[in-house]
C-alpha cells in the first residue's frame, strides 16, 4: 500500500516492520564470534514483536533458498552492513558525551535501545521520539525483562510529522544546551520536503557545541521501483510486510552535507564501503543487489 500523510503502523508492519528488520540485525550481529556491536536487548524485542521470519533470521533458521534474490553472501553483507552501522552511531555518542554534550535525541526511535545499552555520563538525558505504540510497547517490552536505563530516559510519543519540537520541548528538552541528535535509517521513509524541515527543525533548536548523525543514500534518487518490488515479494511470501518500493519517497532531494552546511553545520560522509574496510570486513561485490546503492554515513556539529 503507498504511503499516505496519514499512515501509521506497529512493529510487525509497514514502516515499523523494517524497525523490527534492523533489530534483528543488530541480534545478529552481536552474536556473532567477531561482532562489531553488543546489543542485548535487541533479541528479546524481537522475540516479543513475534515476526517468524525475523525470529528465524536470529536464529539462523531460515531457508535462504525460498527468497528470491536474497542469497548467503547478501545475508552476511546484511549483518555486515548493520554492524558498521550501528558501531558508526555509537562512536558518534561517545565522541559527543567526551566533547561535553549532556543531551541526546533519537528521531524515530524504533527499537533502538542506545538509552539502556550505552554507557551514558552521569547527567545525561535520552530524549526518544516516535509514534505512541512503537514507544509503550518498547518500555514495557524492556520493563518486561528488567532492563533500565543507563541514563535518564524521556520518551515523546508523537509522529515526526506532527508539531514534534513543541513536544519535545514540553518533555524537558534544554534548548540551551548542547544536543547530540540522531536520525539513523530514517530519511529514505520521508519526503524530500520533510527531510529539509527535519533539519530546519533539528538546527533551530540546536546551539553551538550540538552535534548531528545520519545517512544519506544516493541510490533514493534514481530509485528502481519495480526491481524493489520484485525483491520485497519473497518477504511478503513469508508473511511480512515489508514493501519497499511502497515505503520510501524516491526522487530528487537535497544532499545532506550539503544541506547542513548550509545551515552552519560542519559535518562530513563516509560510504558504507569504507566502513566495512576500517573494520577489516569483506567489501561483498553484489551488483545489482542493492537498489539503494552506496549509502554515506554522516556526522559533524554545529559551530555558530
Amino acid at each position: 500500500m503507498p504511503r499516505a500523510h496519514d499512515d501509521n503502523w506497529d512493529l510487525a508492519s509497514s514502516v515499523g516492520a523494517t524497525a523490527t528488520m534492523v533489530a534483528a540485525g543488530r541480534a545478529m550481529v552481536t552474536k556473532a564470534p567477531d561482532g562489531l556491536i553488543t546489543d542485548p536487548f535487541a533479541e528479546p524485542l524481537v522475540r516479543a514483536v513475534g515476526v517468524e521470519l525475523f525470529t528465524k533470521m536470529m536464529d539462523g533458521e531460515l531457508d535462504l533458498e525460498s527468497f528470491e534474490n536474497f542469497s548467503p553472501d547478501r545475508m552476511q553483507a546484511m549483518i555486515d552492513g548493520m554492524g558498521v552501522r550501528t558501531k558508526y552511531f555509537d562512536e558518534y555518542f561517545a565522541n559527543a558525551a567526551d566533547a561535553g554534550v549532556r543531551q541526546a535525541v533519537i528521531l524515530a526511535s524504533g527499537l533502538d535501545a542506545r538509552a539502556y545499552r550505552l554507557p551514558w555520563p552521569d547527567g545525561t538525558v535520552v530524549y526518544e521520539i516516535d509514534q505512541p505504540q512503537v514507544i509503550e510497547f518498547k518500555t514495557t517490552a524492556l520493563a518486561g525483562i528488567g532492563a533500565e536505563p543507563t541514563a535518564t530516559r524521556r520518551t515523546v510519543a508523537i509522529d515526526l510529522r506532527g508539531d514534534w519540537p513543541a513536544a519535545l520541548r514540553e518533555a524537558g528538552f534544554d534548548t540551551t544546551q548542547p544536543t547530540a541528535w540522531l536520525a539513523e535509517g530514517l530519511l529514505i521513509y520521508l519526503p524530500p520536503e520533510a527531510q529539509d524541515r527535519l533539519f530546519d527543525n533539528i538546527t533551530a533548536l540546536s546551539v553551538p557545541g550540538s552535534t548531528v548523525a545520519t545517512e544519506f543514500v544516493p541510490g533514493i534518487i534514481d530509485f528502481d521501483a519495480d526491481k524493489v518490488r520484485e525483491m520485497s515479494g519473497s518477504f511478503r511470501d513469508h508473511g511480512v510486510d515489508i514493501d519497499m518500493a511502497s515505503l520510501v519517497y524516491s526522487g530528487e532531494r537535497n544532499h545532506v552535507v550539503d544541506y547542513l552546511g548550509a545551515k552552519g553545520w560542519n559535518v562530513d560522509g563516509i560510504t558504507r564501503t569504507e566502513l566495512f574496510r576500517q573494520n577489516g570486513l569483506q567489501v561483498r561485490d553484489l551488483a545489482d543487489d542493492d537498489p539503494l546503492g552506496e549509502i554515506i554515513f554522516i556526522s559533524g556539529g554545529l559551530t555558530g
